[in-house]
């Protein structure tokens, strides 16, 4: 297995409507509006980054459910209510078929039958099972390998299937009470259904790892309100703070404040430690960048996020160089993953580093949550690790020494682009043309210069003057270094980035307001770049496009290149602030409030495409955008404080 697992730009569209997605840390499961998981669509229950369930049907005398209605109570529960057809002979349908799924660490499904007829019905009840144990890589970029050769299935009296590679093992189990007659694949049940009474069964999914079987969190014969992502999510509501005023708004605050709790994972060997995920249903896992700027985001809401996401990326920050994981002494990963596949691959490593702006985004949040009340024993604690994540700053992530922070992918297994807009074609000039690493994004150094000074007032605030000089000097001549370097004085804007020839890439983009949040922009600056970025090219009615609509390789409908990001808007609304612009706050406030109107619930989703307001006036979520996602769910929390 070669094929690479790191993963950058857009994933994959789910390819249909009426799609249904739970999620439960590290579980989540896809399928469709009558709770059956049919391939080849990317449906199914995964568990640790693999498909434990690729195919889950449940048919009643052989016929498919008619989905009638779906009600999603929590995000890790669903009811489908589904009809059976009607029999030869009857006008309307007289089997009520209810699904109750709930899943964490695999899934429990209790099933019933509702009998709504004066006469005792029989029927046969089966329950199709298949997995293919593929890779939640494999999935996303639709290159599954056939069943056959990859996996075990066991016949007794439960479904139960492996998959062995390389000393390593995934399983897992299906079972039933009442007991099923059971041939490969195919659970079945002969049922006689009271005239107006009901049939129950339940149903239990269990994952195993290396064949150690992993408790679920939801357990046939248990109340469901006793499971620990129920009582999870409950001490969050309850700990969490109220917002009044504005109705819509409050509405808004607290769907994302709802989002932000579901999004939460913990590590299994510091369960204490609670971390954000980058976003669902896909990006369920811890990622550098991602979950440190959302513990930033969701610090008004929960300090903890902060503090529990520090001493995660803490326990992996890099020791040694591996070029193929891209890991150096210091760095802040990017992401990490739980399947055999990426275990497997890349150096033997489930932790991908090739992040430009993880490892100062790090010390920034650290001193942020000192502001925010952290412990003083907490950010003592996690001062080393700021210290080496400095040492990566100045040493390996300076490539040439000229003071700024560059990337260049070590192997072709990395990610072309290692910033935030990290798509293959996410970096380039006015003209489209792609930019040739190594690349200093101009936001990068932003984020270096605010990892300086951020250094710097915890050398102080500790009684560390003599660094905190040192650092504060080193934020002071990055500045200076930056403005030379950067401003396009004939265009009134920064350059998005440096080429490998340290030329100016000259496009207009967002990334600029970034540079705004951090401080390194000059004051004579920041009103030409708040105003480009408020300008009709580069905002569209409903929040800052990615990339000005005079650029070369604009495209309203591409992921990184015009779209809309909430969580940039976000960070461009918090420079403003910073910078003493406060209508452009508001404005980027109001109009991403009432873009959130147009999406379900009032969630924003990870981002939308960037037509301008006018042009019917409604907008189009990007097809492939996670929902929720952690930016999109921080953002509003962010232009809060921004207004504030």
């Amino acid at each position: 297995m070669t094929a690479q697992w790191t993963f950058g730009g857009e994933p994959p569209a789910l390819a249909h409507t009426g799609v249904v997605t739970l999620v439960e840390g590290s579980t989540f499961c896809i399928g469709a509006s009558n709770g059956d998981l049919v391939p080849p669509a990317v449906h199914g229950l995964f568990f640790r980054d693999t498909r434990i369930l690729s195919r889950w049907q449940v048919r009643v005398d052989g016929h498919e459910l008619e989905g009638l209605k779906v009600d999603q109570p929590d995000p890790f529960s669903a009811v489908y209510l589904s009809r059976t057809p009607p029999r030869p002979g009857r006008a309307d349908s007289t089997l009520l078929v209810v699904r109750r799924r709930y899943i964490g660490d695999g899934m429990r499904e209790d099933l019933t039958l509702e009998n709504l007829a004066a006469e005792a019905v029989g029927c046969t009840v089966t329950v199709l099972v298949e997995s293919d144990f593929a890779d939640l890589f494999e999935v996303k970029e639709n290159r599954v390998h056939p069943l056959a050769g990859r996996v075990g299935i066991t016949a007794t009296d439960s479904f139960q299937a492996e998959y062995r590679w390389m000393g390593h093992s995934r399983g897992v189990r299906v079972s039933a009470d009442p007991v099923p007659a059971y041939q490969p694949g195919v659970l079945t049940f002969h049922v006689v259904v009271p005239a107006r009474g009901r049939w129950e069964a339940c149903l239990q999914v269990q994952a195993s790892v290396d064949d150690v079987p992993v408790p679920g969190r939801h357990l046939c014969g248990q109340p469901t309100g006793s499971s620990s992502p129920e009582q999870a999510l409950s001490a969050w509501r309850r700990h969490a703070p109220r917002f009044d005023g504005h109705a819509g708004l409050t509405a808004t605050l607290r769907r994302s404040q709802e989002d932000l709790g579901v999004l939460r994972i913990f590590d299994r060997e510091h369960p204490e430690r609670a971390a954000v995920a980058a976003g669902a249903p896909w990006f369920m896992s811890l990622f550098g960048r991602d979950s440190l700027l959302s513990a930033w985001m969701a610090l008004p809401v929960d300090r903890g996020l902060a503090i529990g996401t520090l001493q995660t990326l803490g326990g992996l920050q890099g020791k040694v160089d591996n070029p193929l994981t891209e890991e150096q002494p210091g760095r802040i990963m990017h992401e990490r993953r739980a399947g055999l596949a990426t275990e497997l691959m890349l150096g033997g490593g489930d932790v991908y580093y090739g992040s430009a702006d993880a490892t100062p985004l790090f010390v920034m949040l650290l001193e942020q949550a000192w502001r925010w009340g952290a412990r003083t024993e907490e950010v003592t604690a996690l001062l080393p690790f700021a210290d080496r994540a400095l040492d990566w700053v100045i040493g390996d992530g300076d490539r040439d020494g000229d003071g700024f922070v560059e990337y260049r992918r070590a192997t072709d297994r990395g990610l072309a682009n290692q910033g935030w807009k990290d798509s293959w074609d996410g970096i380039n000039f006015a003209g489209g043309r792609i930019a040739e690493p190594p690349i200093a994004l101009c936001e990068v150094q932003g984020y270096a210069y605010a990892a300086f000074r951020a250094r710097a007032a915890l050398a102080a605030d500790f009684g560390d003057e003599q660094g905190a000089h040192r650092w504060s000097e080193r934020a002071r001549s990055l500045k200076a270094a930056f403005h030379e370097a950067f401003w396009l004085p004939e265009q009134g804007y920064y350059a998005i980035a440096l080429d490998g020839d340290k030329q100016p890439v000259d496009a207009l983009a967002s990334n600029m307001g970034h540079c705004l949040w951090t401080g390194i922009v000059d004051d004579e600056h920041a009103a030409q770049v708040v105003e480009h970025l408020l300008s009709p090219a580069m905002f569209t009615g409903w929040g800052v496009r990615t990339l000005a609509s005079t650029m070369g390789a604009y495209n309203p409908m591409s992921y990184h290149n015009g779209s809309v990001w909430p969580h940039d808007n976000a960070l461009c609304a918090l420079g403003m602030a910073v910078q003493g612009h406060g209508a452009g706050v508001l404005t980027i406030l109001e109009d991403l409030y009432a873009a959130s109107l147009h999406f379900q619930n009032g969630r924003l989703p990870e981002l939308f495409c960037g037509m301008s307001r006018g042009e019917g006036d409604f907008l189009v979520k990007y097809p492939v955008s996670c929902s929720p996602q952690a930016w999109a769910s921080g953002a509003f929390f962010l232009l809060l404080q921004a207004a504030l």
